[in-house]
């Protein structure tokens, strides 16, 4: 592998479930949805433990949760690409971060398909700088 590039973070499903498992979060339920949503969003993404938190991958950081946030399901993409969305789904206009907010599962359900498109579109944006 090139010293330029970074190694794809191993898939640690197993860390994320015990995390869930052991969580006393308000908003367990409504993580677990919006978890599988993202890991089927794309067949590449993979899963782990990062800044003490589930965290998504592709080619990189992608998404992490927020779990210090007790009323709501707090999300951000942490890196620099600022990630196309018609739907108005990611919130901020900082050059490193956008974030999500999700109230309940009739939020989730709602802003569905917003995210899978927010998902899909960090996977294309890292395939284009990658390439």
């Amino acid at each position: 592998m090139a010293a330029t590039k970074k190694a794809k973070p191993l898939d640690n499903s197993r860390a994320v479930d015990e995390y869930l498992a052991k969580s006393n979060h308000p908003f367990k339920a409504e993580m677990a949805a919006i978890r599988a949503i993202v890991m089927n969003a794309h067949p590449l993404i993979t899963e782990g433990i990062k800044w003490n938190a589930p965290s998504f991958y592709y080619k990189g950081d992608m998404l992490v949760f927020t779990p210090h946030v007790k009323d709501h399901v707090f999300m951000v993409f942490p890196n620099g690409v600022i990630i196309p969305d018609d739907a108005g789904l990611l919130e901020g206009d900082y050059k490193d971060r956008r974030m999500v907010h999700f109230n309940d599962m009739s939020d989730i359900q709602d802003k569905k398909v917003a995210l899978e498109k927010a998902v899909q579109g960090w996977v294309k944006m890292m395939d284009q700088e990658s390439a």
